[in-house]
Parts: C-alpha cells; structure tokens; sequence
C-alpha cells in the first residue's frame, strides 16, 4: 500500500548561487560523507556534473521528505537521507540514525527516480507499507 508520494524540481542555477555563496559549506549541509567525496570528485573533473550530482541529491531529499511527510523536520535530516546508486545506475535511498530508526518502524520502503538537464534536477519518490 501507498504511504505518500512526493516530487520537486530544483532550479540548477539556483544551486550554483548557493554554492557560490557558501562554498563546500553548502553541500556539506546538503549531502552524506559518501555523497560528499563523490560530489568533490566529479566536481573536479567535470565541475558542471558534479553540480547537476549536488542538485538530483537535494531535489530526491526533498522529494523523498514529502513523500514521509515530514518535510525537513526531525527525524528527517538533509544528511540522514543518502542517495546511493546500485550497480545498474538505479538510484536508492540509504537512510541513517534516527531517521532510519523511524523509517523502519513504520516498515516503510522507498523507491527514488531522479534526472537532470541543464537547468533543471527533478525527483519522484514513492513509499510504501511492506507487508508485516
């Protein structure tokens, strides 16, 4: 069964001023240690695909926030919530502490589908109730 379903656009321009702005601070907040040592790595080969990395992470975290809706209030947090990829390019969520305490309560799973052109990023989540 459906728990919630969210999706959000994010504006890339938009994330590249924060980013000016605030430097590594901005995506530090943003992004896991795992998602930041990927981030710094793309960013220094391919300074515009490490860019769209950090704008498909903020819109999936925002998308999967209002799929639990919780928006970004407690237990949910920008870095307890991971975006990994499996092996096949399939984005997955990774979640950690108490969000994933909270998630697994619930016996919640999600699916993330996220994509990207030049100035956009957007996101789909869909969770659902496993079966006891």
């Amino acid at each position: 069964m459906i728990y919630g379903i969210g999706t959000d656009i994010c504006d890339v321009r938009r994330i590249r001023a924060s980013l000016g702005r605030h430097g590594d601070r901005f995506a530090s907040k943003i992004l896991s240690d795992a998602e930041f040592a990927t981030w710094k790595a793309r960013s220094e080969r391919w300074p515009e695909r490490g860019l769209r990395y950090l704008a498909t992470r903020f819109s999936a975290k925002e998308a999967f926030s209002k799929a639990i809706g919780l928006g970004m209030t407690h237990p949910m947090t920008w870095r307890r919530c991971e975006v990994a990829t499996l092996p096949g390019g399939k984005p997955t969520l990774v979640l950690h502490g108490e969000l994933k305490d909270w998630f697994e309560a619930r016996h919640l799973s999600a699916h993330i589908s996220v994509t990207d052109e030049t100035d956009y990023a957007a996101s789909f989540c869909m969770v659902e109730i496993l079966d006891k």
